[in-house]
């Protein structure tokens, strides 16, 4: 562990991007896909963008620091956050200010662009939290513990390998898999990342998530895909939730890692109109017995389902059905 020799932010700093525009010729705008940018991987892959003339990249960036910490000490002063994004291979380097997205000083928000000539691989993006500390300015006090990824040529948002699904025996493999040998898959989130445990088992089951067979088995496979996107997204949820961090007067912290991550991206959706400290509260609240926790679960449902993008697949789906359905009686 590397010492200062200055007091620093012993609460952890996290950061999120909540969105990413494209610039093409003529200035025009287009937004990235949600697909293009994965919370729980903290990468961005532009090479999912449906354009390939992009010029520029404009990345939406909230960070959470410790708020509390800094009100009750006082080591520090003139307070400022920055989003610094920088690639080794070009050697560039683009600097945003944050600025103060609520009354309680927990998240700063800002843009941060950068121009796509400049990069050739991967940036890396971190926030930092700087001060003045003891009369002398511009001192580091605490840094995000992990950096997001922009990934100018990567298709799929991944940090350093495939989507973790495994296919596996359920009859045959571990113990603990047995029990549900007559599921087509189960969400794993016990290790430091989520992974999706496919059945084997299951009759063409593999064969229709990798997209093999007929038109009508690959628009099926789609489906099975989006609905084990919304089983992860409900499966980390309830994991982050149930494994909070409380402060002596109760109050429930986000965790610093994809956990903390995930809470805020879904909140939103299952306690909606409230800040994300409070909505945590309200729900950490209810699954500990103080109000109605079945009531949140549609909530917690329609979240998943719209960050797997379920109705959205759906409607194709139903649209690609049709097409083919005239296309065989033609």
């Amino acid at each position: 562990m590397r010492a200062y020799p200055y007091p620093r932010l012993t609460g952890a700093v996290t950061a999120r991007i909540t969105a990413v525009r494209l610039r093409g010729p003529g200035g025009t705008r287009e937004q990235l896909d949600t697909k293009g940018y994965s919370i729980v991987e903290q990468v961005v892959a532009l090479g999912r963008a449906e354009r390939d003339d992009w010029q520029s990249a404009r990345l939406a960036v909230t960070a959470t620091v410790p708020a509390r910490e800094i009100e009750t000490k006082s080591h520090w002063s003139d307070i400022a956050v920055v989003a610094v994004l920088t690639e080794g291979a070009t050697n560039a380097r683009t600097v945003v200010r944050l600025e103060s997205g609520a009354e309680d000083g927990r998240d700063w928000v800002g843009e941060i662009e950068f121009d796509r000539d400049s990069h050739l691989d991967r940036a890396s993006l971190a926030v930092h939290v700087v001060a003045t500390v003891g009369g002398i300015a511009g001192r580091i006090i605490a840094s995000t513990d992990q950096e997001w990824l922009i990934d100018v040529t990567a298709d799929a948002p991944l940090r350093d390998r495939q989507l973790d699904v495994t296919t596996v025996s359920f009859a045959r493999g571990a113990e603990w898999l047995r029990s549900f040998r007559e599921a087509p898959w189960v969400v794993d989130t016990s290790g430091r990342m989520p992974t999706v445990r496919l059945n084997s088992d299951f009759e063409g089951l593999v064969a229709l998530v990798e997209g093999q067979g007929s038109k009508v088995e690959s628009v099926v496979g789609e489906i099975l895909l989006a609905q084990m996107c919304a089983d992860v997204w409900t499966a980390v949820f309830h994991t982050a939730i149930g494994d909070l961090e409380i402060e002596d007067d109760g109050t429930p912290l986000f965790p610093p890692d994809w956990r903390g991550a995930v809470l805020r991206e879904m909140l939103p959706d299952i306690v909606p109109g409230r800040s994300a400290q409070g909505a945590l509260r309200e729900v950490h609240l209810r699954r500990i017995g103080e109000g109605s926790w079945a009531d949140l679960q549609p909530r917690i449902q329609y979240a998943a389902a719209r960050r797997a993008e379920v109705p959205k697949v759906l409607a194709t789906t139903v649209r690609d059905i049709e097409r083919i359905d005239q296309e065989t009686h033609a």
